[in-house]
């Protein structure tokens, strides 16, 4: 059952859009005063000194460490609902697993686990067509990479009318959201972590810094479009540009319902 919790009145896309652009703004600003000296990189910024496990309303950020399969934010379920590999995968790795949505009748879907790297994008399409039956459900555990390639997947999976879920003790990290926002359905495990932060754009270090911001603006102007076409409030961005890229803020589960991200949370 979808959440009736959003009020479309409250929040509009006018009032998400103003507080993205000051976001950038101050994005803008910080890049500037840096000069520049070889690139923006994932490193900037941070707080070496932040608490570890679970998060709470008002404890949500924590340190991102892309390489950690399993988190010490989310809660371990007593029976994981799927096997996670001992080490991350460089790229994304799918395969049908006989598991089921969150709250849902046993199944097969589609699991997606490792970072998403250039290529993913072509591989998914072509791991999807090659499925006789291909299952309704795609699951994640992924600490992101490449946006570009995220957001390629996730027009493939709408382009599917796919539905996309979190099960307990997984995590969507950093570029995975935006697949998550793909499905049609889009339901979270309470048990699951979800998360953002700024990307990384690569910008030469001899590039004038003006160009350099204009990119940047142009990848997170590319994002918002995506997000408004799969029916997701922009706003949500805000806490992707107001968290450093080497800390990751796990979004509460008002936030992820109210921004429309799921439309629903289970246990």
């Amino acid at each position: 059952m979808f959440s009736e919790r959003f009020d479309t009145s409250r929040i509009t896309i006018q009032r998400s859009l103003k507080w993205v652009l000051v976001a950038q703004a101050i994005l803008a600003t910080l890049l500037v005063l840096s000069g520049l000296k070889a690139q923006w990189t994932p490193g900037f910024g941070g707080n070496d000194a932040l608490p570890a496990g679970p998060t709470t309303p008002g404890d949500q950020v924590r340190r991102y460490d892309p390489t950690r399969t399993i988190p010490d934010f989310t809660r371990t379920p007593a029976s994981p609902a799927v096997e996670i590999p001992g080490d991350m995968p460089q790229r994304l790795q799918f395969e049908v697993i006989d598991r089921s949505e969150p709250g849902g009748e046993p199944g097969k879907a589609i699991f997606m686990n490792g970072q998403i790297s250039s290529g993913d994008a072509e591989r998914f399409t072509s791991f999807l067509a090659s499925l006789e039956d291909a299952p309704k459900l795609v699951t994640l555990h992924s600490p992101g990479g490449n946006v570009s390639e995220a957001l390629a997947i996730g027009r493939s999976l709408r382009a599917a009318e796919l539905d996309t879920a979190m099960l307990p003790g997984l995590v969507c990290l950093s570029s995975c959201p935006y697949i998550f926002a793909s499905g049609v359905k889009r339901t979270a495990s309470r048990a699951s972590a979800v998360g953002m932060h700024q990307h990384y754009y690569e910008t030469p270090g001899y590039m004038p810094v003006f160009l350099a911001v204009e990119g940047i603006q142009n990848g997170q102007g590319e994002t918002m479009e995506y997000l408004i076409e799969m029916g997701i409030d922009p706003g949500l961005m805000v806490h992707s540009l107001n968290t450093p890229p080497k800390e990751i803020y796990i979004l509460a589960e008002d936030e992820l319902l109210d921004t429309r991200l799921a439309t629903e949370t289970v246990d």
